[in-house]
């Protein structure tokens, strides 16, 4: 391992995030797009240091304070490499648990003057906390105030804790057989003749995860469609809308497509399965990943908002068997996946989305079917987003019902996740899974079909 290489590859991306408000997969692959001398032993730990710094900078920061206060010196006051250079250090102590001389070696001579203060990081425990408790819960999370506030607020110190501690590792790497294709059985044979190491996942039955670290774009099974890359809880979603073979399903905000495609495997490629977005760019990627997984019953829509986007759906209203709605949200449930992103976002960010959500979820509402289902689904973890949007539908739409937990997922499955009566809200420290949220609603049979199905 060239270590000088991988700290320089590691700074100028962190520096590109931290100061120039890039995202971390783009800054990623545009340094190791030009770093071609890089091995890939090196790309994995580069990799691994701009992620791992990320979901820990809130932590590092917090103990590097501490440290150099003890000598009445403050980070805002050295020059910016050098503390960017203290902070890899410091990630090395807390994330990859090297001494403080071999993180000072690895970070470079730059850190080798603050090697006391990194002597200190290591053992936090000198280090006085916080007297503010939401303030002691960020410090210890890695978590931005507001967040660790908010969740402290829904879920409880304890639970926060648990959740960040998941949301600070790395995800786990997940697929969906392709059932066009391909059963999970029959693809985890294929993945194994490659060398792959999978294992059956505990909740989606169509679900393998990685066990090793795998170029799963570079594999034939791949190349062949039989798998999709995708969350264990965003196949659950798809589940959930019980789309079968012959029916209307519409995808509300389909976007590349993931959930777009499981539901046309679900069909069997029989029916019509049409795929909706804001953005019709954003479907451009699904027309390619359903030429490589053999779906051919749907079709791409773009609905723009406003008039315009009501006109554009007026020949599905009332015709629906099935609407999926993955609203626009936060992405709180998948800041393991996109670490940066607690550092952009904010209160007033997250508060936007409600109100979308509703309006989103009244729109395609109107598409069902009487007796036809509505799920609605976000990535998130806040009531705001989740329950309480829900509750509000309900509360304005009486002729929408309900769908118990235990039908959607069995009985079995739904205690097993420990799911609510109506809904769920799956976190990654529970069920391993993004923490997706998801609800299923009926529209209520008309009293002519009521009384088509009543005996005798």
């Amino acid at each position: 391992m060239r270590t000088q290489l991988v700290r320089t590859a590691v700074l100028e991306i962190y520096e590109q995030v931290r100061r120039e408000a890039a995202r971390a997969d783009d800054a990623m692959q545009r340094v190791l797009r030009r770093e071609k001398a890089l091995r890939s032993v090196e790309r994995r730990a580069v990799a691994d240091a701009v992620y791992g710094l990320l979901r820990l900078q809130g932590r590092v920061d917090h103990l590097l304070d501490g440290a150099l206060a003890t000598r009445k010196l403050r980070m805002s006051g050295l020059a910016t490499p050098t503390q960017h250079l203290l902070r890899y250090a410091a990630y090395l102590i807390v994330g990859e648990g090297q001494g403080p001389e071999s993180a000072t070696n690895l970070a470079g001579p730059e850190v080798a003057p603050y090697l006391w203060a990194l002597q200190l990081v290591a053992r936090p425990q000198e280090l006085a906390a916080p007297a503010d408790p939401t303030d002691a819960l960020a410090a210890e999370t890695s978590l931005p105030r507001w967040l660790a506030a908010l969740w402290g607020e829904q879920l409880g110190a304890d639970e926060t804790r648990s959740l960040a501690a998941a949301l600070n590792q790395r995800a786990p790497l997940t697929v969906r057989a392709n059932l066009l294709k391909a059963t999970r059985d029959e693809l985890r044979a294929a993945l194994e003749a490659e060398g792959a190491r999978v294992e059956p996942t505990r909740w989606s039955p169509n679900a393998l995860t990685f066990t090793g670290r795998t170029n799963v774009f570079a594999l034939k099974a791949f190349k062949a469609g039989l798998f999709e890359v995708q969350d264990e809880g965003s196949q659950l979603i798809a589940e959930a809308c019980g789309a079968r073979p012959g029916q209307v399903v519409v995808d509300a905000c389909a976007g590349a497509g993931g959930k777009a495609l499981a539901l046309a495997a679900e069909m069997r490629n029989r029916g019509k399965l049409v795929a909706c977005d804001r953005d019709g760019r954003r479907l451009d990627e699904l027309r390619q990943r359903a030429r490589r997984n053999g779906a051919h019953n749907w079709e791409a829509r773009a609905v723009p908002e406003g008039p315009a986007g009501e006109a554009r759906l007026d020949d599905l209203r009332g015709k629906a068997d099935v609407v999926l709605v993955d609203a626009p949200c936060s992405g709180l449930g998948a800041l393991r996946r996109t670490p940066d992103a607690r550092w952009r976002t904010d209160q007033g960010e997250v508060d936007s989305y409600p109100p979308r959500q509703r309006e989103i979820l009244r729109r395609y509402a109107a598409l069902v079917r009487p007796g036809g289902r509505l799920v609605y689904a976000t990535c998130s973890i806040n009531r705001s987003e989740n329950e309480e949007v829900r509750a509000s539908f309900l509360a304005e739409h009486p002729e929408f019902a309900p769908v118990p937990s235990s039908e959607i997922l069995g009985e079995e499955r739904a205690a097993a996740m420990g799911a609510r009566a109506e809904d769920v809200q799956l976190l990654p420290h529970r069920h391993g899974t993004d923490g997706f949220y998801l609800a299923a609603m009926q529209r209520r049979p008309s009293q002519k079909m009521v009384e088509s199905q009543a005996p005798g």
